[in-house]
C-alpha cells in the first residue's frame, strides 16, 4: 500500500505546482489593488464590484453566455442524431465514421478557426454558393460567423460523447420496447433518449464550458464586433496590463464554471437514477 501511495507522489507534485498554485496566484492577484506591493498589500474586493457594478462587462458575462448556450444547442441538435446514426452502423462503420469526426481535430485549432474566415469573407465559397440562390449577405465578423466557428471546432466533443453512451446501451431494450407494441417515437423518447442522457450530460459540458470562454474564435471570426469574457480576460491581461482585474474576471469565471458543472452534476445523477428506474 505505502508502495502505491509513493507512486502518487509524482502526480501529486505536478498537480500543485501546474494547477493549485496558479489558481491561487490568479486569487491573490485578484484580491489586491494594482500597484500594490506583496509585502504591503491589502485584501480588498474592489475588482469584484468593478466587474459587477459596471453594466458593459455584465452585457459581454450575458453575450458570452447566450453565445455559449446557443452552441450548445445546434450542437446538440446537429451531434445527436449523427451519433445515433453512427450508432446504428455495423463495428467496422463506426471506427471509419468516428475516425472521420475526429480527423480535423487532429490540426491545432486556430488554424481551423484561420480557414473560415477564406470560406466566410465575401466572394469565399459560402459567398458563391449563397449567390447562386440570390442570397447576398455578409457573414464573417458577424454573431452566425462565431457560432459557425464555435459549432465547427465543439461539435465533434458531442458527438463522441453521445455515441459512446448509445453504443453501450442494451439492444434488447429497444428490441423489448418493438414487442410492446411502442412506435418508433416512444421507443426512442422512452427508452433510447434517458439512456443516453449521461452522454448529452457529458457533451453538454464539454461544449459549454469551453465556449463561454473563447476568445480567439470571436476574435477572428467576430472581428472585434463580438467581444466575450474571453477576450476581455486577454485584453486585461494582454492589453491593459490590469492583471488584477482580469484575475478577478478569471475567478468569476471559475465560480461560474464550478456551479454550472455541479448542476451538471447534479443532473446526471437524476438521469442515471431514472434509467435504472
Amino acid at each position: 500500500m505505502k508502495t502505491w501511495r509513493r507512486l502518487t507522489i509524482p502526480y501529486l507534485v505536478w498537480g500543485t505546482v501546474m494547477l493549485l498554485l496558479p489558481m491561487l496566484l490568479i486569487v491573490f492577484y485578484s484580491l489586491i489593488q494594482p500597484g500594490n506591493e506583496v509585502t504591503t498589500f491589502r485584501v480588498t474586493f474592489a475588482n469584484f464590484i468593478r466587474f459587477f457594478t459596471d453594466k458593459d462587462f455584465l452585457l459581454i458575462l450575458v453575450r458570452s453566455l447566450t453565445i455559449a448556450l446557443k452552441t450548445t444547442l445546434i450542437c446538440l441538435v446537429i451531434g445527436y442524431p449523427i451519433a445515433y446514426w453512427i450508432s446504428r452502423c455495423s463495428a467496422r462503420m463506426q471506427n471509419v465514421l468516428i475516425m472521420m469526426i475526429t480527423l480535423p481535430m487532429w490540426i491545432n485549432m486556430l488554424v481551423r478557426t484561420y480557414a473560415w474566415i477564406g470560406i466566410l469573407s465575401e466572394g469565399g465559397p459560402l459567398s458563391v454558393v449563397l449567390g447562386w440562390f440570390g442570397i447576398h449577405t455578409e457573414i464573417l465578423y458577424t454573431e452566425t460567423a462565431v457560432l459557425i466557428g464555435m459549432v465547427y471546432n465543439f461539435l465533434p466533443y458531442m458527438i463522441l460523447q453521445i455515441h459512446t453512451s448509445l453504443t453501450k446501451m442494451d439492444p434488447s431494450l429497444v428490441e423489448a420496447a418493438n414487442d410492446l407494441g411502442a412506435s418508433p417515437f416512444q421507443t426512442f423518447w422512452r427508452v433510447i433518449f434517458p439512456l443516453s442522457l449521461p452522454g448529452v450530460i457529458s457533451g453538454v459540458t464539454l461544449v459549454f464550458l469551453p465556449a463561454i470562454s473563447a476568445f480567439f474564435i470571436p476574435k477572428l471570426l467576430g472581428g472585434g464586433s463580438w467581444f466575450l469574457i474571453g477576450n476581455v480576460i486577454e485584453n486585461q491581461f494582454i492589453t491593459v496590463g490590469e492583471w488584477n482585474f482580469g484575475s478577478a474576471i478569471s475567478v468569476i469565471m471559475a465560480m461560474v464554471m464550478m456551479l454550472l458543472m455541479t448542476l451538471v452534476r447534479k443532473a446526471d445523477r437524476k438521469g442515471t437514477k431514472g434509467g435504472k428506474a
